[in-house]
Parts: C-alpha cells; structure tokens; sequence
C-alpha cells in the first residue's frame, strides 16, 4: 500500500510495515504543471492566503491521474505546522485514512521511542523488522554524507544535485533499493569530473524553495550553494551512528528554531560560507523566525520569499543580484 506523508517522518517503520512511502510534497512540484494542484485546492475551498505546500499536498491527491492510489496519509501533528493538521481533518472529511505523528515538544529520546511505538503500532510493524529496515538504510544515509561532503570539500556536486538527492531521501522514491544503486552511479561518475570554481560560496536556509529556477540563478551569478540546510536535515546523515529514536532526536527541523541556527552556524564555519539566503515560504509561520535568522546569524543573509511555483520575478533577481554583488 501506498502511504502519502506530508514531511519527515520515521520511514523505516512504514517500510518495515510493508508498506510504500510516498512524499506528497515531491509528487506535486515535480509535476510538469504543479499550479495545476494549488487551483484544485482553492476550487475546493481552500483560501488563496494558504500556503502553497499544503495546496499542492490536496490538489495532488484530490487529482485522480496523479494520486497514485495514496488513500493513507501520515500528517506531522506536532514539528510541522498548524495547517497540517487542518489539512488532515479536511482529508479524512473526504474519505482518507489519516494517521497522525508528532515530534516532542523539545529533543527527547525516550519519548520519541514512545512517538515511534505508537507509528509502528498503528501500521502493525514489528520491531525487529524495524531495526532490520534501519540497518538497510543506513549505508545509503552514509552515501548521502559522501553526496554533501563532496559539495563543500571537494566542490564536485552542484547545490541543485545536492538538493535533489537529500530531499528525494525523505521517503528514498518509495524505492531504497533502486535510489541506492542510482546514488551509486552518480558518486562514481564524480570521479571524472572536475572541481566547480564559484567565487561566492552560500547556504540555502529554510525549506526547499519553490522558485524553480534558484539554483540556476545562483550559477549563472558565480555563486554555488554548499549547503542545503533543510534538505540535509532530511538525509539524516547521522544515522548509522544512532538509535532510531536518537536519529530523530537529532534532526532539527521540528523543534524550536535555536537549534536549527546552531546547525546552521556550525556550517558557515565548516564550509566557508559567504553569505546565507533565507527562504521563507508566503503564509508559512515559519516566516516569522526570521527575525532570529537575522538577530542571531553573523554571515550575511538575504531572505527570498515565494508564493507560487515558477521562476524568479524581477524583483527578487534583483535582490539577489544586490546580495552577490555586495558579497563580492
């Protein structure tokens, strides 16, 4: 069965299940035409000041040429946002199977342990299978390490290739087996290539943008991104070294937004970063720590926001042209 999840969550257990992630934020941007989502939504009802992630995660799945049978859905209840849960309660109206999992409030392993327990209960998975489904996906984490590393040590991975890898590991193309051997491929054809020489070295804060030519930009400006500070948080990179319960423990993104800027400091000094772009997604709470961003980060930092999928405007090319040239 397919089981659609609307962020991060513990997929050793829904694999360990026998069942087969499916990340509904990819299913929609990836598609050719993903406003296609956000316009079924707001005809549904929902209001047009509501984030375009959430849209997108109902388009998708009220669509019946791109909902791939997905009628179970596992909402973040707690560590994600408001709209979640709300999204939750309109699809289970409509008919889903909502299954909810919340992170603890702070960091805490014994009752993260409790958090997955009650996952694993709810989808009859068996702990030892769990502990099985963790250990066969725990190389593949240390191949996305590999992946980042080669980002900002050895300058051989674009910030677009290393956003596309991290972000797919949130349910691994409801295909470890076949994500591992494409990951496989891709690091030995590194091998041939030579290092990218960027004058401007930057983080990408917040969560994976929706401007969808970003990266593309940043190049064509002399800046490379060697550091994707969410989608890391997804790969789990850690992970072999930990319990389950402390793997995620240790990823950021769901408790108080202090942590995400030790994370985040700890990268500007590894990797000789810049300067730091913030994205903020338009009707996204989120957008309000960004005045810790600015109180608490030393590096430069610019904050884009975005609404809709598609490419820059003219004013944020602007911005971000501003921002380089100043950096330079």
């Amino acid at each position: 069965m397919n089981i659609g999840i609307t962020s991060t969550i513990p997929i050793e257990v829904v694999y360990a299940a026998g069942h087969t992630p499916c990340d509904l934020n990819n299913l929609f941007i990836t598609d050719p035409d993903p406003n296609h989502f956000i316009r079924l939504a707001e005809e549904a009802g929902f209001p047009q000041t509501t984030c375009a992630w959430i849209k997108g995660i109902y388009g998708t799945l009220s669509d019946t040429l791109t909902k791939k049978g997905v009628d179970t859905i596992i909402i973040v209840s707690g560590g994600d946002c408001s709209n979640s849960i709300a999204l939750g309660e309109i699809l289970r109206d409509d008919g889903k199977l909502v299954i909810p999992f919340s992170y603890p409030l702070e960091p805490n392993i014994a009752e993260m342990e409790q958090a997955i327990s009650r996952l694993a209960d709810e989808l009859g998975a068996q702990a030892e299978k769990i502990t099985s489904c963790k250990q066969q996906l725990d190389p593949i984490r240390s191949r996305l390490a590999k992946l980042d590393r080669l980002t900002w040590q050895e300058n051989l991975v674009t910030g677009e290739e290393n956003q596309l890898y991290l972000v797919n590991s949130s349910d691994f193309n409801g295909n470890p087996e076949l994500f591992s051997s494409e990951l496989e491929i891709f690091l030995n054809d590194l091998q041939n290539r030579q290092p990218l020489k960027k004058k401007i070295r930057l983080g990408l804060a917040g969560v994976p943008p929706i401007l969808s030519d970003l990266y593309k930009t940043l190049d064509n400006l002399d800046a490379a991104v060697v550091f994707n500070e969410v989608p890391r948080q997804f790969a789990l990179p850690w992970a072999p070294e930990c319990t389950l319960a402390e793997q995620y423990s240790r990823y950021t993104y769901p408790y108080q937004v202090e942590l995400r800027l030790l994370d985040i400091e700890q990268a500007c000094s590894q990797r000789q970063l810049d300067g730091i772009i913030h994205y903020t997604q338009t009707f996204c709470f989120r957008q309000i720590e960004d005045i810790l961003f600015k109180r608490k980060l030393a590096i430069p930092t610019l904050t884009l926001e975005a609404d809709q999928p598609g490419p820059i405007d003219g004013r944020t090319l602007t911005r971000i042209e501003t921002f380089i040239e100043m950096l330079q």
